[in-house]
């Protein structure tokens, strides 16, 4: 078969001591050897490998430890890690990677083509965006142990964003000996490829990494090791960078960003991500006879100010959403047919209407909020519940850590409304159809689908987007999914999350990759 090449940014003539992230604000002088980064973050993961769970608490340590085949620099430009070039065939059915000559996993066994092929089905069968974004892929070949051949059933025009480390990396297949893939010690003590080795996960406490003296970029990484520490709020966080005890966090409180940014020894940024694209996403849980009646979706979604949750909570640092696809793709239905704009009055009308009148009390009907573990979140829910409140619909608010709100969510399903943090990602098919995806009704992970919504129609649309190679047909596609979607409501982005980091100022050249707050940390360093 013909092939068109389609080849990466190769490395040049130098491969060994060259540096491959992009720099982005690489400060001038030449970086200095040693230090620990610590990072501190508001709650823990439930893994440390984002296989079965793709939380950013995950994220935060599998970029160090973990690679995948490409990364992506700030215009997303593919850009070589473990696949030193890569080439599609003419009918976009076959892509074949050349691997990186001598890598070796963290254990020294050599990573080949096998840890590629076992990744990208590990991925495709248990991940919960994997399942999506992989379901055209029918089977990796691995002709040698340096190519692999991703063979796809029908086109998938996505594929090679998905292919991030972030996003899909590349995991040691012999760590994984059956297909029972949460019996692997891999989850909670990760061999990877990556500048850092996986040193200690104390529970409740902190993740440790040191750094890999044998990592394949020769000269790299600057660090000696990074550091997660698990707080239990954002104002601990925000304290621990005052004082010196961590290096940077996401999790400040909005609050004391300005505060923070007053500190000769702070720096405070706002980031917007285009590779995750999170939001805060409202889900309703249809199964409840009272949410099943659109009219009251409607109704709530009429009483929520978005403007108040930018200002109040985000400090007008978070943006509007209207629609679960983001604004920055083609393929945003800038008709906004569904912005449901904060209006009391409508929205009692409407539960009037639904058959829902206040009782002699002045309470119409109980519903119980989940929240994703955040302050932001906490805040938001709480906001929640008082504008509901003066609709007559009260709110019990559901607490507990990351393990506990996936099993409540998506597991004992105990739940009638949810707020969800959702990474819209790089393309809808891989970030949004899996919020209304049918098939994750019965197979259930978590982040996908928690209002157990099944339209076919929708389901078909999602199906002829994820194929369609011509990019204003599949605009058109995604743009009727909203129209849908939008009258439907099973859920809806509340706001578009902003990435807040802040660092003290001895930590260069922190941010290196599209992913904003997950790069690797290869060429990151520390001043004295």
């Amino acid at each position: 078969m013909d092939l068109t090449r389609r080849k990466a940014l190769l490395l040049g003539a130098a491969l060994g001591g060259a540096c491959l992230l992009p720099r982005l604000g690489f400060a001038a002088e030449t970086p200095k050897k040693g230090g620990i980064a610590t990072f501190v973050t508001v709650g823990e993961p439930t893994t440390l490998v984002p296989l079965s769970d793709s939380n950013t608490k995950t994220r935060i340590v599998s970029t160090k430890v973990l690679e995948g085949l490409v990364r992506f620099d700030k215009e997303f430009k593919p850009e070589p890690v473990l696949a030193e070039s890569w080439e599609q065939s003419v009918d976009g059915l076959r892509h074949t990677f050349k691997l990186r000559k001598g890598v070796k996993w963290h254990d020294g066994k050599d990573f080949t083509s096998a840890d590629v092929k076992f990744s990208l089905l590990a991925f495709k069968k248990v991940g919960p965006r994997g399942r999506i974004t992989f379901a055209n892929v029918s089977d990796v070949e691995t002709p040698d142990p340096l190519t692999a051949v991703v063979v796809l059933s029908k086109p998938a025009p996505y594929l090679l964003r998905a292919l991030a480390g972030g996003e899909t990396p590349i995991l040691p297949a012999h760590r994984y000996p059956t297909d029972n893939y949460a019996e692997s010690p891999n989850g909670n003590a990760p061999i990877g490829t990556g500048p850092f080795i996986f040193e200690e996960w104390k529970r409740g406490s902190y993740v440790k990494l040191k750094r890999n003296p044998d990592y394949w970029q020769a000269g790299l990484p600057h660090l000696d090791g990074f550091v997660t520490r698990f707080v239990g709020d954002a104002a601990s966080a925000s304290i621990a960078l005052e004082t010196g005890e961590a290096d940077f966090t996401t999790d400040i409180a909005y609050s004391d960003i300005e505060r923070l940014r007053q500190s000769p020894s702070v720096a405070v940024d706002v980031y917007t991500d285009a590779y995750l694209n999170n939001a805060q996403v409202f889900e309703f849980n249809l199964e409840n006879p009272v949410l099943a009646k659109k009219d009251v979706r409607h109704a709530l979604a009429h009483a929520i100010d978005r403007q108040f949750i930018i200002d109040a909570i985000f400090y007008g640092t978070a943006q509007p959403a209207a629609s679960n696809i983001p604004s920055v793709f083609k393929a945003y239905n800038d008709e906004a047919p569904f912005q449901y704009k904060f209006d009391l009055a409508k929205a009692n009308a409407l539960l009037d209407a639904a058959g829902h009148p206040k009782d002699a009390s002045g309470t119409r009907f109980t519903l119980h909020l989940a929240f994703a573990p955040g302050d932001t979140f906490k805040k938001t829910s709480e906001y929640l519940r008082s504008t509901f409140g003066k609709l007559g619909v009260k709110v019990e608010i559901l607490e507990g850590d990351l393990a506990t709100y996936i099993k409540r969510v998506y597991t004992e399903r105990g739940f009638d409304i949810n707020l969800n943090g959702i990474s819209r990602l790089f393309d809808p098919t891989a970030g949004v159809q899996r919020l209304y995806w049918s098939d994750n009704i019965k197979n259930i992970v978590p982040y996908a689908n928690a209002a157990h919504y099944n339209n076919p129609k929708v389901d078909d649309l999602f199906r002829t987007a994820a194929v369609e190679v011509n990019e204003t047909k599949r605009a058109e596609q995604f743009k009727e999914i909203q129209k849908i979607t939008g009258e439907d409501l099973p859920n809806f982005s509340v706001v578009a999350l902003p990435t807040v980091i802040a660092r003290n100022k001895r930590i260069e050249n922190l941010v290196t990759t599209i992913d904003i707050a997950y790069g690797d940390l290869s060429t990151t360093w520390k001043r004295s």
